[in-house]
């Protein structure tokens, strides 16, 4: 499976700008990404919950009764929970595999210098020592200004190693039981898209032609280069049926993003808004 993704900043024009400066999807966004937040944090919870099975179907019911999401924007509050908790997941896996790591690298390092000064009180206990022909492994040296020795330096190193190792199996221990905490930032929307529907994304809807979003209300005559979003139950008395921006096409010297299939849009602050559309497909290797 392959993900391709166009993004770009969203634009203002200035024929839909308000009195204080913004298009109506901004504040549209902004409204709804307050929701979405709420809900993905009530999500997230309920997925990092062990002692109660996840059940889709019956959450999505939940959240649109409780925000007055349609089923696609909170099909979008899972999608994004989900990812979000999952991503979590991998990579305390990952740092806990990194800190396993460092322990066996820093045992082997214990190991050979252990074996090291063995080695060489060894060749020192011996009583011709100075008439040996292999010679010592790790010679005895001082320092005159410090007057310590190379091997004092070398336990010095030991200790600290071990010690190391033993601050490193302690945090082992502790991510191993402490609950994995999820970032959700806010200013995020997340809209999943379906191949069955038109255009990929019934609610957030693109005709798809090279790469310029032609998105439409109810019929085929709406102009060009619109993006067109389904306003949810919970801002349809503030914003109507249909919010409705001009945001022109994605630039991009190849065309590869093809015209049927799904497409999720990701709407973030960063710290301007940005538009993102994904599409996913399994792409024939030739």
């Amino acid at each position: 499976m392959t993900t391709i993704t166009y993004c770009k900043g969203l634009p203002t024009p200035a024929d839909e700008l308000n009195p204080i400066g913004f298009t109506d999807l901004e504040m549209f966004l902004t409204s709804l990404s307050d929701i979405f937040y709420q809900a993905t944090v009530e999500t997230v919870n309920h997925l990092l919950n062990k002692e109660i099975k996840f059940n889709q179907s019956s959450w999505n019911s939940l959240m649109q009764e409780k925000y007055g999401l349609s089923k696609r924007y909170a099909n979008g509050v899972i999608a994004l929970a989900r990812g979000k908790t999952s991503s979590a997941k991998e990579c305390r896996k990952r740092q806990i595999k990194q800190l396993k790591s460092r322990v066996q690298s820093g045992k082997d390092w214990v190991a050979r210098a252990t074996k090291k000064i063995k080695l060489a009180r060894k060749f020192y206990g011996k009583k011709n020592w100075q008439s040996s022909k292999n010679g010592c492994n790790f010679p005895l040296s001082s320092n005159l200004k410090t007057r310590k020795t190379n091997w004092h330096h070398l336990r010095q190193g030991l200790h600290q190693k071990k010690r190391y190792i033993h601050r490193l199996q302690n945090q082992i221990k502790h991510l191993l039981r402490a609950k994995i905490r999820v970032k959700v930032s806010r200013g995020s929307v997340f809209i999943v898209g379906s191949k069955d529907e038109s255009y990929g994304n019934q609610t957030c809807q693109w005709a798809g032609d090279t790469i310029k979003l032609t998105l439409r209300l109810r019929s085929a005559s709406t102009p060009s280069e619109a993006e067109v979003l389904r306003v949810p139950d919970c801002l349809e008395a503030k914003f109507g049926k249909y919010v409705t921006s001009k945001i022109g096409s994605f630039s991009r010297q190849i065309n590869r993003l093809p015209n049927s299939g799904a497409k999720t849009w990701h709407f973030y602050s960063n710290p301007k808004l940005i538009v993102a559309i994904f599409k996913t497909e399994t792409l024939a290797i030739p």
